[in-house]
Parts: structure tokens; C-alpha cells; sequence
């Protein structure tokens, strides 16, 4: 099956390396996405620019791709799904859940001339990167490529409801299943506690796992995509 990978904030389509070969061993035709201005230079991209950009990687899929939306990714991936509910097969995500219509795709942290950049490790320490080693950080910091303005800051709008009936699969890192399961019932994901076909796997990782555990994660993609 193809396997669209889509990481999340100040990754390129590189933060797959050690993923891809893993899918491919397992059968699988993994395909990662370098998304406007996240490492084509185009700091003016917008939301836009990215959901177009993942709608043309699903669409010259010959069949159904599975759609993996890393962190804030995760609303990429349902964006495609709300986009193309008739042409994905299902949506994995991982550490991360959705937007709900209306809300801004991530505008987590300060802009700075018209990006947001890597703001550091303080916002992640504790579970997020504790499986980080200090090589590791510095490569990450040293490859963030800063995000758009336009893109962290874009509106997410989902129209469809055919979205809810795409399977999907929360890949659980730095979080457990049970915590999943309790922040969608307390309202933390509206559009994922609609969701009718909704799985949940535990990945013993941060937040990174395409970093810090490639295999484990591409088994668990391969698992997603055979289900």
C-alpha cells in the first residue's frame, strides 16, 4: 500500500530517512512529503499550499493511501481524509490529534519576521524528548526549518461528513491509549469523537518516534495500513 508521510512543525520530508526503508522491507511504498515552505525555501506558503500539496500526493496514488499526519500534521492527514474521504483509506496519527474546524493549524508559538521558528527544547522537556540524546537535539535544531506564518496560523475548514467514517489510527508516543481516550472524551478532539472506526496503539517513545524508533514505528504503520 502507499504510505503518504507527513511530518509535523520544522520537519521536511527527511525526517522519514530511517522510516522509509523499514516500510519498504515490510511491502509497503512509502512516500514522505516535503510540504511548502517546510524546506522548499517558500516562506510564504500558506495552510492552503500545504492541504493542496497532500490532496496531490493522495490523488497520484493509484489506490487508496494510508495518510500519516505526524503531531500538528494530524489535521493534515484529516484534512485529506475530509478532502478525499472517498480516496483515503485511512489516517494514521501520531502524537497528535486534529484541529476542529475553525481553529488555527498550530499557532503554538511567537512569530518572528513572518515564520515561526524552533523555539528550543523548554517547551518539550519531560516525555516529548526525553528519549532525545543531546546529538540528536542538536541535529534536530540544526535541520528546523522555520514554519510560515500563513501555514501556522491558517485556518482549518472540514466540510464533509464522510470524513468520519475513514479508519483511524492514534499512534499513542509520549501519551498513553487510556490518556487518549480520556482527553477525546473530555472534548479535547470533537471531530476524533466522531469518529467510527477509531484505534488506538502505544508506541514506547517521545514525541519524535521516526527519529528514536523508526522500526517499531514503520511496524506499526504497516500493521495500520494491513488493517
Amino acid at each position: 500500500m502507499d504510505i503518504l508521510l507527513i511530518a509535523g512543525l520544522w520537519l521536511e520530508g527527511s525526517a522519514w530517512d530511517d522510516v522509509v526503508p523499514e516500510l519498504i522491507a515490510l511491502g509497503h511504498r512509502p512516500v514522505p512529503l516535503t510540504l511548502p515552505g517546510q524546506g522548499d525555501g517558500n516562506a510564504g506558503a500558506t495552510l492552503d499550499d500545504q492541504v493542496a500539496a497532500v490532496l496531490a500526493a493522495v490523488d497520484a496514488t493509484p489506490g487508496k493511501p494510508l495518510v500519516v499526519g505526524h503531531s500538528a500534521a494530524s489535521s493534515l492527514a484529516w484534512l485529506a481524509a475530509d478532502a478525499r474521504p472517498g480516496k483515503v483509506a485511512g489516517v494514521a496519527l501520531i502524537g497528535g490529534f486534529p484541529a476542529p474546524d475553525g481553529q488555527a493549524y498550530a499557532d503554538y508559538f511567537a512569530m518572528e519576521g513572518g515564520v515561526m521558528p524552533f523555539p528550543g527544547w523548554g517547551p518539550f522537556e519531560g516525555p516529548e524528548a526525553a528519549d532525545l540524546d543531546e546529538r540528536a537535539r542538536h541535529r534536530f535544531a540544526s535541520a528546523a526549518v522555520p514554519v510560515p506564518e500563513q501555514v501556522a496560523r491558517g485556518v482549518v475548514r472540514l466540510s464533509d461528513e464522510r470524513r468520519f467514517d475513514v479508519p483511524v489510527v492514534i499512534v499513542c508516543p509520549e501519551f498513553t491509549p487510556a490518556q487518549a481516550k480520556e482527553w477525546i472524551a473530555a472534548g479535547e478532539s470533537p471531530d476524533l469523537a466522531r469518529a467510527t472506526h477509531l484505534a488506538y496503539v502505544d508506541l514506547d517513545s517521545g514525541h519524535w518516534p521516526m527519529t528514536t524508533r523508526p522500526r517499531e514505528l514503520a511496524r506499526v504503520l504497516a500493521e495500520a495500513a494491513r488493517a
